[in-house]
């Protein structure tokens, strides 16, 4: 009798509702188990190592940059190798992982030991960003790196479609100020342009100026993220 086999109908009908939010359904209702089951409730309950999900979190983990990393190729054609790595970075982190965790209504399909149960572990970001990367591990196990790969490109990519990645990623004046003054020997100028609208929704244009020629021209709600835009306009003249 498999772990899955020991379970109530109250588990099962929680296990199609995570399926379906993920958007796969397992063939292996086992492993499915195993990417919800955090370490604290295998120790507790005194259940093998290969019962928890940090294995699966590990080889989770592997898919999901390549999968982005095909899924940033495909949309970015015209991008170099430098700004999809900090793309890819930007965007595959505890953070954005934890965000998807929290939309698929995770935490609450998760198999936790007492303590972490108490300290409120259904809601940490780093449980849940391991679980989802667990779940994608198991995917791939149970059908393959493109059963896999769709469920990534199915949740990345509606992130992708609601902000473009150049909001995941804000450093570009720091980029920027390093490669002007290493081809240029001058840092970055930037000039407020002009400013409009009322107080609760401002909008900036920004210019910005190397050696007094314009390099980039940027927009935004605040003067910072209209320096990074058109921060971001330069890097690009300068890869």
């Amino acid at each position: 009798m498999g772990f899955f086999d020991k379970t109530d109908s109250e588990e099962k009908k929680r296990f199609r509702a995570i399926e379906k939010a993920l958007g796969y359904s397992f063939r292996k209702k086992e492993t499915l188990r195993r990417a919800l089951t955090h370490k604290s409730h295998a120790n507790e309950k005194r259940l093998p190592p290969s019962s928890h999900n940090e294995r699966l979190e590990f080889l989770g983990d592997a898919v999901l940059e390549l999968s982005i990393s095909e899924l940033l190729m495909e949309r970015f054609p015209d991008y170099s190798e430098g700004q999809l790595s900090k793309f890819r970075a930007a965007i595959v982190n505890e953070r954005q992982l934890a965000d998807i965790a929290r939309k698929l209504g995770l935490g609450t399909f998760l198999f936790l030991g007492r303590g972490e149960e108490q300290s409120l572990g259904r809601e940490k970001s780093s449980l849940l960003a391991d679980a989802f990367e667990a779940l994608l591990g198991a995917a791939y196990l149970d059908g393959g790196y493109e059963k896999a790969a769709r469920i990534v490109r199915a949740h990345y990519g509606r992130l992708l479609g609601e902000s473009p990645p150049e909001e995941f990623y804000q450093d570009y004046k720091t980029d920027l100020q390093e490669k002007s003054q290493a081809i240029y020997r001058s840092i970055p100028r930037y000039r407020l342009v002009r400013e409009a609208g009322p107080d609760h929704d401002k909008r900036f244009e920004i210019e910005l100026y190397i050696r007094e020629r314009l390099m980039g021209h940027g927009t935004g709600r605040s003067k910072k993220e209209a320096e990074q835009q058109a921060a971001l306009e330069a890097l690009k003249k300068l890869v």
